[in-house]
C-alpha cells in the first residue's frame, strides 16, 4: 500500500484537476486563481503557497501532462520490427488523447503549447519518437531527416486526434481513418525498396 496523502497533496490534487478542466473547456483569461480555488473548494492561499501562483499553477498541469504522455509512450518496447514500432506509438498517442482529452486538450490545444523545436529531455514525450524514427532510418526502413519525419508524423497524429476529440468523425470513421492514414504517413517515407515491397504485401482492392 502506498503512504497516504497528506492534507496539502490533497489539496495540489484538486487544484491541478480543476485548472485542467478550466483550461480545456474556456478561454485561458477566465482561469483565475479565484476560479481555480473556488471549483477545488481551496483557499487562494493555497494556490500560491502551493505553486507560487497562476503561472505556477498552469506549470503543474503541463508538467502532468507531458509526464502522462511520455509514461504511455514508454510504454512501447522496441523490437525488430520499426515500423511496427511507430505505429504502436501511434496507437499509444492516440490512446492518451482519448483518455485524458482535458490534459491532451491543454498541452496541444494552444493553451499551455507543447514546443516541438525545443531541447529533447530525458522525459520529452517526442523522445521515443525520434528513437525510433533513427532505429528505422538506421536499419534503411526509413530515407529522410529525423527531425522532417517526426514532424510529419506527430502532424499526422495531432490532426486526427484533435477531429476525433472534437466530435467530427464518427467512432467508425476515426477508427478507419487513423489505421489509413498513419500507414499511409510511415509508408511515404520508407525507402524505394520498402515501399515496393509494402505495396506488394497489400491485399487486392
Amino acid at each position: 500500500m502506498g503512504r497516504p496523502r497528506t492534507n496539502d497533496e490533497a489539496v495540489r490534487e484538486r487544484l491541478v484537476a480543476c485548472a485542467t478542466e478550466l483550461l480545456a473547456t474556456g478561454p485561458r483569461e477566465s482561469v483565475t486563481v479565484r476560479a481555480v480555488a473556488a471549483a477545488a473548494e481551496a483557499s487562494t492561499t493555497a494556490v500560491y503557497s502551493l505553486f507560487g501562483g497562476k503561472d505556477g499553477l498552469i506549470g503543474a498541469v503541463r508538467d502532468r501532462a507531458v509526464a502522462g504522455l511520455f509514461q504511455d509512450l514508454a510504454t512501447v518496447r522496441p523490437s525488430a520490427d520499426p515500423l511496427a514500432d511507430l505505429y504502436a506509438l501511434a496507437v499509444a498517442y492516440r490512446r492518451w488523447g482519448r483518455g485524458h482529452s482535458h490534459l491532451y486538450t491543454v498541452l496541444f490545444g494552444g493553451v499551455q503549447s507543447f514546443d516541438p523545436s525545443g531541447a529533447v529531455g530525458a522525459a520529452d514525450p517526442i523522445r521515443p519518437l525520434l528513437a525510433a524514427i533513427d532505429r528505422a532510418l538506421t536499419a534503411s526502413v526509413l530515407a529522410g531527416e529525423t527531425t522532417s519525419i517526426a514532424v510529419s508524423i506527430w502532424g499526422t497524429l495531432h490532426g486526427l486526434v484533435t477531429l476525433e476529440l472534437a466530435g467530427a468523425l464518427d467512432a467508425g470513421t476515426a477508427e478507419a481513418a487513423f489505421h489509413s492514414t498513419v500507414h499511409a504517413t510511415l509508408r511515404g517515407w520508407t525507402t524505394p525498396e520498402v515501399f515496393r515491397a509494402l505495396r506488394r504485401a497489400e491485399p487486392a482492392p
